[in-house]
């Protein structure tokens, strides 16, 4: 009976505990929006990306802003370390504005909130590691 029970709970655990396509979803929660106008662009990068330049992204998706917050999934990634650039084109105008020092003008962020004072965040430090389904949320200032 207990060697049962064992074989039991050992499959059930076999099929809830491993993913078995290797893939994984990463959703992304961005908080820090001062209204609902414009749209999030939000890129995710892989090592091997130009991090954090928009359109030499892995992928990249453009979502709506709903009560100041975007929410967006990326689906079936393969395990490994990746990270996310966001902006806000609050003026659809579909690129980060800039003032004519080259420093943005439209709220930007990053995975895991990383930031520097004058100039964009390493890979490694808004890396995020992917070897399992997960949730980030990243705030946008």
């Amino acid at each position: 009976m207990l060697f049962r029970s064992i074989s039991l709970v050992v499959f059930v655990y076999s099929f809830t505990s491993f993913n078995t396509n290797g893939k994984f979803d990463l959703t992304v929660q961005v908080n820090g929006f001062s209204s609902n106008e414009g749209k999030a662009f939000v890129g995710i990068y892989r090592p091997t990306d130009d991090f954090p330049v928009m359109n030499k992204q892995y992928r990249g998706k453009v979502v709506e802003i709903e009560n100041k917050i975007a929410k967006v999934t990326f689906d079936d990634l393969p395990k490994g370390e990746y990270a996310v650039a966001v902006y806000h084109d609050k003026n659809k105008n579909g690129i980060m504005d800039k003032n004519m020092l080259g420093i943005p003008t439209e709220k930007y962020g990053f995975s895991n909130n990383a930031r520097e004072t004058f100039s964009a965040p390493s890979f490694q430090s808004a890396s995020v590691s992917l070897d399992k389904s997960k949730a980030i949320s990243i705030y946008v200032k």
